[in-house]
């Protein structure tokens, strides 16, 4: 059965995360569903915010609005949770009583800080010996001649001209633009 133990997203009136978590753990444990219903996680992160030399902590709300439910999708379950009071449904429901699809694992593993998300891949149009405008940087402002690209790690190398010497630098492609 733990093979079918999968995450899901609920969706609740806004600013009653917390009261979700609380009605969902109660319901789980008053009508013996600790088998079939596991994790109730509201995804929060911590922000440090510095005031008048002053350093504060507050604990921000990742997705206000929802909640996470680590479940074995029974019918029963499935139940138990879209009737708990705040609960106004899941995401990836398809509606008419249809039952929603679950979170992927990479997807999971980012939300619960497991794993970086990924970075979106940027298409630069450049090649070796082409000019190039820094836009982003130390060297903001400078331009240069592309002398290698590296597409898996989205990075180039550029020579610049600095204090009247060649340079190379390594800068993410998304310092740079076609010049």
């Amino acid at each position: 059965m733990e093979e079918y133990k999968e995450w899901y997203v609920l969706h609740t009136y806004s600013g009653y995360e917390n009261k979700v978590k609380e009605n969902l753990e109660l319901r789980r444990e008053s009508m013996n569903m600790e088998e079939n219903i596991f994790r109730v996680i509201v995804p929060e992160e911590e922000h440090v915010e510095v005031k008048d030399g002053v350093e504060k902590v507050t604990t921000v709300k990742t997705f206000p609005g929802y909640v996470l439910v680590e479940m074995i999708m029974s019918d029963e379950a499935w139940f138990i949770v879209r009737n708990t009071p705040g609960v106004t449904g899941f995401i990836g429901s398809h509606g008419a009583g249809s039952k929603p699809s679950p979170l992927l694992p990479d997807e999971v593993a980012v939300i619960l800080g497991e794993k970086d998300a990924p970075k979106p891949k940027v298409e630069l149009d450049v090649n070796v010996g082409d000019h190039v405008l820094i836009i982003g940087g130390a060297f903001e402002g400078m331009e240069g001649v592309v002398e290698e690209l590296d597409d898996e790690q989205q990075k180039l190398k550029v020579v610049i001209e600095m204090f009247g010497r060649e340079t190379v630098t390594e800068l993410e492609y998304t310092q740079v633009k076609k010049a």
